[in-house]
């Protein structure tokens, strides 16, 4: 293993993939703070570029602007009472009270090292787990996959925001998409309607970045001409040793939300939003002064979800790597990026590119070197980029977007995809449709149609095996479980409320 190290180091040192993921990481934190604009996004508008470098260079470019970009959410959040990304949605809580109140160094120092500290613990959690999972993972058969492609979609279902049929239908909407174009198998031509150019089916890169492109884009523009309100925050450098005091005095809070950003981060398709409200309410049941929550007092209320939300960085990557499951919608994108570059992850990338693996792993360390680098001194002209202004950031992004549509494979097909899938995303959300979910079934489509036959096939047209096979029984059975559990929480809650009006009422 260490001589995969020493090779992979080779590979990555270079002045070119250093300064990628340099500017990476800094690209990605300004994105990742100007409210509205995801780490998703970020990726999205680097995946094209990084198609005409070598793998290494390219995987690493993203690396730096994945975890820049969950990082830098918490600017907005402090300063705007406005979230960055998603992930930092629970940040505000806390931080922008306590910048509110003259704290505005403090919250921002707490956040920068809790982000830090979170996201290199949980990148050692995917040096040690991942390897191992690969190696179980190589006991997987058809069987065992296509099970686990109805577990990821169970858990994206039962843990999506709003109504668990829409998620269901979403996913089943993706993967009617994934059935256009040539039957791998026979050679049959489906649902392409005659148009030669879907024959090939939709290219997944630009559906990926029209999804959750353009329907962020157009709510923007309900920002144009709307001023935002910043508060002034002059940091200096013993502001940040005062927050690493603190958060040394609070280092139960740190790794217990840490923990909670890595077994949430594994879980397909779920990401570090749910990760960062969940580790604040945790922090919240733990603390001996919860009615201080919500003032912008108590550090662990910063702390905890930001520790948690790029803690979630390294869990979502493990089942990336590992079983080409995707852990949140930003290693959605990452996993469209393997696809460019015609390396399909899952239990032999270990074996076959190993190389590849243990680059990114490396690359991931490295990028925090850099986030730590950059939080200390970029973040004055961080907190002056996060107030500018929409008609001017939106035409830019859309214009790279369709660039880089059209570059993948230098056709106008690839360019009306992405604004086709831009506009039935942007129609889902309307409706409350979950999005991830679509983009799943598109892309696990393919692997649990190729997977259903394949183990049909050695099965003589048997199901039998999906239950008797022990690992493939437990994925169906935890599916299952995932399923229900919601409604007996809810039905437990309900039955609590009841019991608490009837109390109050006598």
């Amino acid at each position: 293993m260490w001589e995969q190290y020493v090779t992979s180091f080779g590979l990555i040192a270079t002045p070119q993939i250093i300064l990628s993921i340099a500017a990476g990481v800094l690209g990605g934190m300004f994105i990742g703070a100007m409210p509205g604009l995801t780490s998703t996004m970020a990726i999205a508008l680097l995946v094209p570029v990084t198609f005409g470098m070598d793998s290494v260079h390219g995987l690493a470019l993203l690396m730096g602007v994945y975890c820049g970009a969950i990082s830098g959410g918490f600017v907005a959040s402090c300063l705007l009472n406005i979230p960055g990304t998603p992930s930092s949605a629970a940040t505000c809580l806390d931080g922008y009270p306590m910048s509110k109140n003259g704290g505005a160094p403090r919250a921002l120092a707490l956040a920068a090292y809790s982000s830090v500290i979170g996201g290199c613990l949980s990148g050692l959690c995917l040096v040690i787990i991942a390897p191992t999972l690969a190696d179980f993972a190589l006991r997987f058969g058809p069987w065992e996959y296509f099970s686990l492609v109805i577990f990821t979609f169970s858990c994206v279902s039962s843990l999506s925001s709003g109504s668990m049929l829409k998620s269901f239908l979403a996913a089943g909407f993706g993967m009617m998409l994934a059935l256009v174009g040539t039957d791998p198998s026979n050679g049959v031509v489906r649902f392409a309607f005659g148009f030669e150019d879907l024959e090939s089916g939709f290219n997944v890169m630009p559906a990926l970045i029209g999804v959750f492109a353009i329907p962020q884009l157009l709510e923007d523009v309900d920002e144009i001409g709307v001023k935002a309100h910043i508060i002034e925050a002059d940091i200096k450098f013993s502001d940040f040793m005062s927050a690493l005091k603190e958060i040394w005095e609070r280092k139960v809070d740190l790794v217990r939300s840490t923990f909670i950003g890595i077994v949430i981060g594994i879980l397909p398709g779920v990401g570090p939003g749910l990760s960062n409200v969940v580790a604040y309410a945790q922090a919240r049941t733990a603390s001996k002064h919860p009615e201080k929550f919500g003032q912008g007092v108590l550090a662990e209320a910063v702390i905890a979800p930001e520790a948690a939300n790029n803690a979630s960085m390294g869990g979502a990557m493990i089942p990336l790597l590992t079983l080409g499951i995707p852990g949140d919608a930003s290693t959605l994108m990452m996993l469209g990026a393997f696809m460019l570059h015609n390396i399909q992850p899952g239990p032999l990338l270990f074996r076959d590119n190993g190389d590849i693996v243990y680059s990114i792993f490396i690359a991931y360390f490295i990028a925090f070197g850099f986030l730590l680098v950059f939080l200390h001194f970029c973040l004055k002209p961080l907190i002056k980029a996060i107030v500018t202004p929409a008609q001017f950031m939106i035409p830019v992004l859309l214009v790279l977007c369709t660039v880089g549509s059209y570059s993948l494979n230098n056709r106008m097909f690839d360019v009306y995809c992405f604004l086709g899938f831009g506009l039935f995303g942007y129609l889902l959300r309307q409706m409350k449709f979950p999005l991830l979910p679509v983009i799943l079934g598109l892309i696990l489509g393919h692997m649990a149609e190729q997977q259903l036959r394949l183990s049909l096939t050695l099965g003589s047209g048997s199901l039998l095996p999906f239950v008797t096979r022990p690992i493939s029984l437990v994925l169906l059975v935890v599916s299952v479980v995932s399923l229900i559990l919601p409604y007996v929480m809810e039905g437990r809650q309900k039955k609590r409320s009841a019991a608490a009006a009837a109390a109050d009422g006598n």
